[in-house]
């Protein structure tokens, strides 16, 4: 019928029947004549405004279902523009049922978008030569909906939100549409009422009481606002709250940002109980989304708040989320630190809190000095601890591990001795200046810790360290002797700090007492001494044999052995009679733990090395016909196993020591036992 009137010679109501026959080609699934159809009514020249409308709204239907639904919008926009009354018949009458849902979500989803400015136009959709309605949208509608200004996209969206509501008045995500079209075109107060009437409807719904909250604040009404946010948390949807940030101006989210955090604060300052904390999440919860996340007082409030819940994971999101734009952000490392205490990991609390001690030691120890006493003790030992054994590393290889510095050394040691006074404290503060060259320094925090004359051993060991800077190797070895019977592994590290000639010097005074108390019986004493110089000489054999001596004195033998293992292992060049002699030696140590046979073995090593001294030492100690029982033993165990050749040969030495009948007897059975066999 369309058609035919079309072709007809009268040429009347042409862009009506044009629109009619693209909505007939649109229902028959003829997209492309409906298509050609509703653009030939909008390029007209002389446009008619109800057809065009029609072709628009047309139009936009195509549009959906190739995607573009961004273009759909427009369409609708602009037939708005024209005439909204005209746009709602034209949709109620010519748009199916089945299509017409579809098409107002895509309408509240694109001009929801275009509110929050993520959606801006192709720039190819205007390229294109424009004639008739369409040079009016361009240069008027167009730039009148914000496609060259966007800020001026809230009018457009306010008509397609008209559109929305008369097309469907119970539809609540039309109705915030529209609101929040308003609110960017500076009408509040309708806004307000729009929202108002949205909640009578819905009393639970989250959307329409962050908008009211804020539209509330903004007003003045501070108590009301107060009261719509703790509907708001009670609910406990703060979800909702980011799709509406983009459509806030940006002197609006601040001043909820503001009004969030002060009241979190509030709340912090009265009761610290688990509901009134978990309010103040909720209430630095809105302020960090209304700043986009960047909140870095918020986000580091909410994370001790966390702490307090006992939600440590969650907390130390929330430090991380400060640090990774703010590295060095010292609130942010020794908070996460302590999150780390409160978890028990050693390595990650450490490692945070020497980072802010590096950034800002003097805000960090105050910080420490708010914790518990067992909190405190155990960050103070740990502290301790990571730094004592990096400090240890650095004397001896000349190399810190990771990244510290000694300068970091410097400074952990130092904010120990401000936590707390304790003596280890102080101790590990003068290593570390004096392993830093400022022995002045050193000297002058130990006088002011301990006094002129310490008590204390630690620290009379260190005087003494300072003192061997002037030469003083006679006052030294004394207080050092003391540190070595107590504690050889820190004497071990002092003397890392004292150059190898003062050390060769220093071993030589601790020998030469350490002999002068063996021969007065002080034996316990003479230890040090002999410990001292054996340490200072880097195991020096000399050394290890007259402290070996001296633990065998004081029933010491598992020691005196370790020592004369380390000598034997060191024999190279000796002559075989000092040899023979730390065989002897080695061999009276077994007898005494009552290792027969290793003993023996080293007592033919010296027979072997050195007879005559041998036999003039074995007859001072164990004595003769003593070894010579104990030669018999291990032989007679060797002949009942059948190893005619070890007890042969153990029983020839064995005679060596003493003619014993019953090694003679031995030695006959062995000739008997073993005829058949090549004995030498």
């Amino acid at each position: 019928l369309c058609e035919q009137l079309l072709a007809a010679e009268q040429n009347t109501y042409h862009n009506t029947l044009l629109a009619l026959r693209g909505f007939c080609s649109l229902h028959a699934q003829d997209h492309h004549g409906a298509l050609q159809d509703f653009q030939r009514v909008i390029e007209h020249d002389s446009p008619h405004p109800t057809s065009c409308i029609k072709a628009l709204c047309g139009r936009g239907l195509i549009r959906i279902s190739g995607g573009s639904n961004y273009l759909t919008a427009l369409d609708y926009i602009t037939a708005c523009q024209l005439k909204l009354d005209e746009t709602i018949f034209t949709i109620k009458s010519y748009v199916p049922w089945n299509q017409r849902g579809l098409l107002l979500k895509v309408l509240q989803e694109e001009g929801q978008m275009m509110l929050q400015k993520k959606r801006y136009p192709e720039s190819s959709s205007f390229q294109k030569k424009q004639t008739g309605l369409c040079t009016f949208l361009t240069l008027n509608v167009f730039c009148f909906l914000g496609f060259f200004f966007p800020s001026r996209d809230a009018p457009g969206v306010f008509q397609l939100a008209s559109l929305l509501v008369e097309l469907d008045s119970s539809d609540e995500a039309s109705r915030i549409l529209c609101a929040d079209a308003l609110y960017q075109m500076g009408r509040g107060e309708e806004a307000h009422k729009v929202l108002s009437l949205a909640l009578s409807r819905n009393p639970q719904r989250a959307p329409v009481l962050a908008r009211l909250a804020l539209l509330q604040l903004k007003r003045g009404f501070v108590y009301d606002g107060n009261q719509l946010l703790k509907r708001l948390i009670r609910i406990g949807d703060s979800s909702c709250l980011l799709p509406i940030l983009d459509i806030f101006q940006d002197e609006d989210r601040k001043l909820l940002q503001g009004h969030c955090r002060w009241r979190a604060l509030a709340i912090l300052k009265g009761k610290q109980e688990g509901a009134a904390i978990k309010e103040a999440i909720a209430h630095l919860s809105f302020a960090i989304l209304a700043a986009g996340g960047d909140a870095q007082d918020c986000l580091l409030t909410r994370a001790r708040c966390y702490g307090r819940l006992g939600q440590m994971k969650t907390a130390i999101f929330d430090f991380n989320a400060v640090l990774k734009e703010d590295p060095k952000n010292v609130q942010a490392l020794s908070g996460r630190g302590f999150v780390h205490l409160a978890l028990r990991q050693q390595k990650e609390a450490v490692q945070d809190l020497i980072s802010a001690l590096k950034v800002e030691a003097g805000a960090v120890i105050p910080a420490i000095l708010s914790l518990k006493p067992e909190a405190q003790g155990l960050v103070t030992g740990w502290l301790l601890q990571h730094g004592r054994a990096a400090l240890t590393k650095l004397v001896v290889t000349k190399d810190l591990p990771g990244e510290e510095t000694l300068g970091d050394l410097l400074t952990m040691a130092k904010a120990l001795t401000k936590i707390c006074r304790a003596p280890q404290h102080h101790i590990f503060y003068i290593d570390v200046l004096m392993a830093n060259g400022r022995h002045q320094e050193a000297l002058k925090h130990l006088q002011e810790a301990f006094g002129h004359c310490p008590a204390e051993d630690f620290a009379r060991a260190r005087l003494a360290v300072l003192q061997l800077q002037s030469r003083n190797v006679a006052g030294a070895a004394a207080p050092l002797s003391v540190l070595a019977r107590r504690d050889e592994k820190d004497l071990a590290f002092l003397l890392n700090l004292v150059d190898t000639k003062k050390q060769q010097h220093l071993a030589q005074a601790a020998a030469q007492e350490g002999k002068v108390l063996m021969r007065g019986h002080h034996h316990e004493q003479a230890l040090g001494y002999h410990s001292l110089a054996v340490l200072a000489s880097r195991d020096s054999p000399r050394y290890l044999r007259h402290r070996a001596a001296c633990l065998m004195h004081l029933k010491k033998y598992e020691k005196a052995l370790k020592d004369m293992e380390k000598v034997i292992q060191g024999h190279g060049c000796n002559s075989p009679k000092t040899r023979a002699g730390d065989h002897c030696c080695q061999g009276f140590l077994l007898l005494a733990l009552a290792r027969e046979e290793a003993a023996v073995q080293h007592y033919m090593e010296a027979l072997q090395l050195d007879e005559p001294l041998a036999l003039g030492t074995i007859s001072n100690c164990p004595g003769r016909e003593s070894l010579t029982k104990t030669f018999h033993k291990i032989a007679q165990n060797y002949f009942e196993k059948q190893r005619y050749e070890e007890a042969w040969k153990i029983t020839d030495y064995g005679l060596k020591i003493d003619k014993s009948s019953e090694l003679q007897k031995l030695k006959a059975r062995l000739k008997r036992e073993a005829s058949s066999c090549s004995i030498h």
